[in-house]
């Protein structure tokens, strides 16, 4: 990866301005096709399969008039809504409503054998207004003209009368951006200014982050002519696409001014720090990606497409972020280097302030690990009581008319009128229709939790009724919840008793049913999430302890970035300060979306952190001053980062969509616990409470698991030995000092093997053990990983350009397969021919039908042979030896980890 990467950065950074050109065209095309074949986003949530959602389908079909949206008009009067002036203006605006396309139904509060409404005091009436289709299906004309007549109504009223508009229609509304928000790109650049040290330098992450998130935005867009996407979805990409976008190319400006310090050229310091700091923005990337996928998991089809939504603008930042930004720097050239330091006796003040830091986390790291994990533990304890649900008029600004009217029912009636139950049923085989919903009625408003039960009528067909049940409770309370719950355990009883299978739904029962659902898919993805966390960390590090930490602090921020949210939006501490309207249940998705990106953030300030102190532990074998050195070296650009992430979060939360507000807040919180807590004084503390042990891994495990240059350390490699073993030199196999050891008790298999096999030469490894002659055979072959040593195979430095190697060198056990295995090999015209086992072949006429086919194409041939047969009468000339010591015991189990 890192190899590709720098190339990548060579010739972004030389083709700067077709590169710019390209993405500027990408952005123009994906603006353009947004524009022409945007559909609009949908701001109502449901999940197809639950019983409320299915009641409702079966709804729209045999009893569509109480199946659509609906609305309502509601009329305060202080003389009584029977008052004959009031009543008189009141019926004229049912008459309007009735006049409307699109209108199925509309109910006057005085039809109350209808289900109309007129509160105790007789001081409330409200007007029902049934619309054909579902809410996302109401277009804004509609809404437009049942606010004019509510305003009409309002101003035909006797005086201190008061009319407003509301109900289900009007509950959500379209997020949209505000002044706010650029907030948090202000502080950005004050940080990256302060931490790249000039205007020009720290323009550049934020171009790379308003191109990425402008062409996601756009793609989001584009796809609503295809698929039906939720309002937030543009937003959560949004907000993402900008944090990661500036933090991302921040970490690969900040390598490339490192390198320009040390006196590398521009273009090489582009492609270095494209490969080095570009391989952590890669593995970060599609860490979160990974995780942002990974909401499918719940089965959910609104947050599986918000998932998608959100990693496609993540890895558009990624990709901007490895060819735009060298290419930026090849527009900037030497101009962003950083100014030199004044010579001065001190140290400059943030390598002493973060010196100084990690000095008092790992002074009694004891005492550090037990006062986070007590903290963090305090701040997760209220997330033990987060109560979830879908948001309501009850969570608009105090201004919406909608919001207003849904407070004037809550006071006027009991709270459950703002979200109706409807409990629905086939009675098509009943005798007596009107009769039954009678019956069903009379045992419905017997129950504890219900308020009144206005309806229950079956459709003009007589095969479907419906009951309409009003719960003592909001819409949100776990009152409703429970009246629920005891409405769908009556149903073998209904069954029973009358023959007809009950169905609750309606807008509150469907919110009911995704909370639960969404409940119902937390622990499956957080162990997925988890379990992930392990496995990529463990190929990382290339340790046990740092994956099992690194995920225990995940836990801890993720617990308490809902307990935070828990307090502010249930509990309604600071909650004037966030601009939370009203404390109570949070945004149902909300914890699932938090856990996924949390997850891949926490990820980045892991591998950024802590790559350092490993690469500095692997150079001294210095536990516990690698930790610091490490820690010394990385803090600075990840404190920027985490600052900048935050501020890009927290400017979402004051006066954004009510849905991402709690991920805003939660995000933000997430990423300042992880960072500035967990990252940066638990997992010092924890390493050097370890020492040696927190690097330690199962050198079986270590061959197996795959590994992924993160900091780019393959690619260093590959700088240091590009004119070994001379220079220009072109070998087809140089090696130096290799050796390979048993991985499970240490004796070596081979140790000290060093030779130079020039192109078409033929080269002889003879040995005693043949398990040893094999393993090396498959380590100069690109198939096996040495203990230690140099090797270079056709110019590419392993392990880390293997692949290279096994696509341009043939491995054969001609043992084996015999001739027709090397006839097979050399078809594919391999550089360099690898013979393994060739003192099996025991037919004279085998081994010269196999040495005439090596005289005929003349590859660099490669041959191993325990002498047990003379090699020679099998190649086509002479070639050169090497011995193996045999003082090693033979290991075929080592072979099993080959990439064959």
């Amino acid at each position: 990866m890192s190899s590709f990467l720098y190339s990548v950065g060579r010739r972004a950074f030389a083709a700067r301005k077709t590169v710019l050109l390209i993405w500027l065209l990408v952005l123009a095309i994906a603006g353009g096709g947004a524009g022409l074949m945007n559909q609009g986003l949908d701001n109502n949530v449901s999940i197809p399969g639950t019983e409320a959602q299915n009641a409702l389908e079966r709804l729209s079909v045999t009893f569509p008039q109480t199946s659509g949206a609906s609305a309502q008009v509601l009329t305060v009067a202080p003389q009584g809504v029977r008052d004959p002036a009031v009543r008189a203006e009141i019926d004229k605006t049912v008459r309007e409503l009735e006049n409307m396309d699109g209108v199925a139904s509309v109910i006057s509060p005085y039809q109350e054998d209808l289900g109309g409404s007129i509160s105790d005091d007789g001081q409330a009436g409200i007007i029902m207004a049934q619309l054909e289709g579902q809410t996302q299906s109401i277009g804004q004309p509609t809404k437009d003209r049942i606010a004019q007549i509510a305003a009409d109504l309002q101003d035909r009223l006797p005086e201190g009368a008061q009319a407003s508009h509301g109900g289900p229609l009007f509950s959500t509304e379209i997020p949209g951006l505000s002044i706010v928000e650029a907030l948090g790109l202000v502080i950005a650049i004050v940080v990256l200014v302060i931490t790249l040290g000039s205007f020009l330098a720290a323009g550049m992450p934020l171009i790379n982050a308003l191109l990425g998130v402008g062409i996601s935005t756009a793609l989001i867009f584009l796809a609503t002519a295809i698929w039906t996407i939720n309002a937030t979805t543009p937003l959560l990409s949004l907000m993402l696409g900008l944090a990661v976008g500036i933090d991302y190319a921040l970490f690969i400006v900040s390598r490339h001014q490192q390198e320009l310090a040390e006196g590398v050229s521009p273009q090489e310091a582009a492609a270095r720090s494209t490969a080095t700091a570009g391989s952590a923005v890669i593995f970060a990337g599609l860490t979160v990606m990974i995780a942002l996928v990974g909401l499918g998991v719940a089965g959910i089809p609104f947050l599986t497409t918000m998932g998608i939504a959100a990693a496609v603008g993540v890895g558009i930042a990624v990709l901007v972020s490895v060819t735009l930004m060298p290419a930026l720097l090849g527009f900037a050239r030497n101009r962003i280097k950083a100014r030199e330091p004044k010579k001065r006796a001190k140290r400059p003040f943030g390598e002493r302030f973060f010196s100084g830091w990690v000095r008092a986390v790992t002074r009694f790291p004891i005492v550090t690990v037990v006062l986070v994990i007590g903290a963090l533990g305090m701040a997760t304890l209220p997330a033990a009581g987060l109560r979830l649900a879908l948001p309501d008029s009850g969570a608009l600004p105090k201004e919406d008319p909608a919001r207003v009217t849904y407070e004037r029912i809550a006071e006027h009636f009991p709270k459950g009128f703002n979200g109706p139950l409807i409990v629905t049923g086939n009675i098509v085989t009943s005798n007596d229709p009107l009769g039954l919903m009678n019956d069903l009625k009379g045992e419905i408003e017997r129950l504890p939790g219900v308020a009144d039960v206005p309806m229950a009528t079956p459709n003009p067909t007589a095969d479907t009724g419906i009951v309409q049940v009003v719960p003592e409770g909001a819409p949100d309370s776990e009152q409703t919840k429970q009246l629920v719950d005891e409405l769908r355990s009556l149903r073998p009883h209904f069954q029973e008793t009358y023959g007809v299978n009950l169905s609750v739904t309606g807008f509150t029962a469907i919110g009911i049913d995704v909370s639960a659902k969404l409940g119902e898919a937390l622990l499956p993805f957080a162990v997925v999430v988890v379990g992930l966390s392990l496995i990529l960390l463990t190929m990382v590090f290339r340790s046990i302890a740092v994956p099992i930490k690194a995920t225990l602090g995940y836990l801890l921020s993720i617990g308490s970035s809902l307990g935070i949210v828990a307090l502010v939006f249930q509990h309604g501490w600071l909650a004037e300060f966030f601009g939370v309207t009203r404390a109570g249940p949070v945004i149902s998705f909300m914890p699932i979306v938090l856990m996924g990106v949390l997850f891949g953030l926490a990820m980045d300030y892991e591998v950024f952190l802590v790559t350092r102190m490993r690469e500095e532990f692997v150079h001294t074998r210095d536990a516990r001053g690698s930790v610091h050195r490490g820690f010394v070296s990385s803090a600075k650009v990840v404190t920027a980062a985490a600052v900048i992430m935050f501020a890009v979060f927290i400017a979402f939360v004051p006066e954004g969509d009510a849905n991402l507000k709690p991920i805003a807040l939660g995000l933000a919180v997430g990423v300042f616990v992880d960072a500035f807590i967990v990252r940066m004084m638990l997992v010092p503390a924890v390493l050097a409470l370890l020492g040696d042990r927190a690097w330690w891994m199962p050198r079986k495990l270590d061959r197996v698991l795959p590994s992924f240059d993160v900091e780019g350390e393959n690619l260093r490699e590959e700088i240091e030995l590009a004119d070994w073993p001379s220079p220009g030199s072109d070998e087809a196999i140089a090696c130096e000092g290799l050796r390979m050891a048993d991985p499970s008790g240490g004796d070596p298999i081979y140790q000290d093997v060093g030779f130079l096999l020039p192109r078409q030469g033929i080269h002889v490894v003879r040995g005693t053990h043949e398990s040893a002659i094999s393993a090396l055979l498959l380590t100069l072959s690109g198939r096996l990983k040495a203990d230690g040593g140099r090797l270079k195979v056709l110019g590419y430095v392993l392990p880390a350009r293997a692949s290279s190697v096994r696509s341009r060198v043939a491995y054969v056990d001609v043992g084996e397969g015999g001739a027709e295995s090397v006839r097979s090999a050399l078809a594919e015209d391999p550089a360099v021919l690898v013979l393994d086992r060739t003192d099996r072949v025991s037919d004279p006429a085998a081994r010269l039908e196999i040495r005439e086919l090596l005289a005929g194409s003349r590859p660099t041939v490669l041959a191993g042979t325990t002498g047990l047969a003379d090699v020679r009468d099998i190649l086509p000339g002479a070639g050169t030896l090497t011995e193996l010591r045999d003082d090693a015991e033979a290991m075929p189990n080592v072979l099993s980890g080959a990439t064959r």
